[in-house]
């Protein structure tokens, strides 16, 4: 069983949407919004394929102020698939690639409930042998929903070396 793992494509939109939902932890967005990331971002996210189904995404972008830093927006990995280091796997294959040569940190925002993300993006600081900040981006009353508080992680500066990196 090899893992494919590729820029996502629209063909895989449908298929991310469904792995996001049935996560039960992950903010569901709209089929549209997978659409646009798997055709206007593509080169910004990383799908993972075993037997051409989808076994987990990442989405994520430049961000738009500050160009040295690539925000990571949502990991998903098929629950039959957790514990095998996949996420960090698909995190890394992004920033390996060349049109990302110029990213000196990496941020994501992550729920204090979410253990699993905590320790995906812990093991990428110490990967890069970095510290990770924290501090809280979007409070409780920021959301209409009672969303939990996202909390801003800040990994770098990443100090990228002639060779790729390897899986964490």
């Amino acid at each position: 069983m090899t893992i494919k793992m590729l820029n996502p494509k629209k063909e895989n939109a449908k298929e991310i949407f469904t792995l996001i939902k049935d996560t039960k932890i992950l903010d569901l967005n709209s089929e549209y919004l997978y659409l646009l990331q798997t055709t206007h971002f593509s080169d910004y996210c990383c799908v993972a394929l075993l037997e051409d189904k989808v076994v987990g995404f990442v989405s994520g972008y430049i961000h738009p102020q500050q160009a040295d830093v690539y925000f990571v927006w949502q990991v998903g990995v098929d629950s039959g698939m957790r514990g095998q280091g996949l996420a960090s796997q698909m995190i890394l294959n992004i920033l390996n690639r060349d049109n990302l040569k110029n990213i000196n940190y990496v941020h994501t925002t992550i729920s204090p409930s979410n253990k699993a993300s905590q320790r995906v993006f812990e093991k990428l600081a110490k990967k890069f042998n970095v510290d990770v900040e924290k501090e809280i981006l979007f409070e409780i009353k920021d959301f209409c929903n009672g969303h939990e508080e996202e909390v801003l992680y800040t990994i770098g500066p990443i100090k990228k070396k002639k060779e790729k990196h390897e899986n964490i």
